[in-house]
């Protein structure tokens, strides 16, 4: 189970990493245009960076602290803020007819409570 929630909060990392670098370096025209992206013209752009340095700390969250051993507790912490983030980008891509990508945002919510079931619960880092 332990190798489980590391392959999870690995794969959600890798996502939440690529996703708030592409926030960052990606010109605002660029993201609209995209598939999924269309919401993204109705926000500034200081709004999206911030969303991307969110996703960022998130990647970062979710291996940092257990890998340092340094208050592994922020693990299970990051994935809960991981889920609100997640629920707020499935009402954004409900709002602009994007079902597919809320179905994307429910996977990372599964994966996310998860790691957070897990890493707080049985397979704690203090246990």
């Amino acid at each position: 189970m332990n190798l489980a929630l590391w392959i999870a909060a690995g794969l959600l990392a890798a996502v939440a990493l690529a996703s708030g670098v592409i926030k960052m370096v990606v010109p605002m025209a660029k993201l609209a245009a995209a598939p999924g992206g269309e919401w993204t013209g109705d926000f500034g752009a200081g709004f999206i960076k911030a969303l991307g340095v969110l996703e960022i700390l998130a990647a970062f969250g979710l291996i940092l602290p257990a890998v340092l051993d340094i208050a592994p507790v922020l693990v299970p912490v990051t994935a809960v803020c991981w889920v609100a983030l997640m629920i707020g980008a499935i009402a954004v891509h409900l709002r602009y007819g994007g079902v597919k990508f809320a179905v994307v945002n429910l996977l990372y919510i599964a994966l996310a409570v998860f790691i957070a079931w897990g890493r707080f619960g049985p397979h704690s880092f203090t246990a």
